[in-house]
């Protein structure tokens, strides 16, 4: 599986998302990256479905929707509708995993988990069948821009082991080029990265920047 690269809109200028979602398509970026926070599970308060549903019809980029909230449960149908293609749940939100993965994957959408760094990769074990994508946080969920915590690698290594081959590894937090070239050596092949893609204005050659150092 080539490596995706997924730019996170959590660091693109709130002013003009539309703009931005147009530009990251011409740069060349494989999906965006929608992080979704409720003031509960994290302290910020962010995008909501209307806002995705608003930026749908600008862009036939892929669209994953990280659930970054207590009770996900109660919001799977309206990110669903508001056009997401993986939606992603935190395991540490989840008491009924299988079950809100199972209701995902029914609504004809990509179920996807994320663990926290303090989180081991085997909560997802008896998962395998139904995931699309696993994520591993980098960073502790919350706010862009924080470096990569090294020992997300061994977790990402031990995924590969256990992952039917078609399943997303995905690492959001710390991406650069400097730490995606070892998350690829690892075994992750999709990259969520914020911070490093829209520090400057050329997207095309920081997401080329990105790919390279995976190679």
């Amino acid at each position: 599986m080539s490596a995706k690269i997924c730019p996170s809109l959590l660091s693109a200028d709130p002013t003009k998302l539309g703009a931005e979602l147009i530009a990251l398509e011409k740069a060349g970026a494989d999906a965006v990256h929608w992080d979704i926070m409720d003031g509960n599970f994290v302290d910020a308060i962010t995008f909501g479905a209307h806002l995705v549903a608003a930026h749908r019809k600008l862009t036939p980029l892929r669209f994953d929707v990280h659930l970054m909230v207590q009770n996900p449960e109660g919001h799977l149908e309206n990110f669903a509708a508001a056009g997401a293609d993986v939606i992603l749940v935190h395991a540490e939100t989840c008491p009924h995993l299988h079950r809100t993965l199972c209701r995902i994957r029914d609504l004809g959408k990509h179920p996807g988990v994320a663990l926290n760094p303090a989180t081991p990769v085997d909560v997802v074990k008896h998962c395998t069948d139904i995931l699309r994508m696993v994520l591993i946080m980098g960073v502790n969920p919350g706010s862009s821009g924080q470096t990569f915590i090294e020992s997300s690698l061994q977790k990402i290594s031990e995924l590969k082991l256990m992952l039917p081959s078609s399943t997303e590894i995905c690492v959001d937090g710390g991406v650069t080029d400097v730490t995606i070239g070892k998350c690829a050596a690892a075994g992750a092949n999709s990259f969520v990265s914020g911070s490093y893609i829209f520090a400057g204005d050329d997207y095309s050659s920081a997401i080329e920047k990105l790919r390279a150092s995976c190679r």
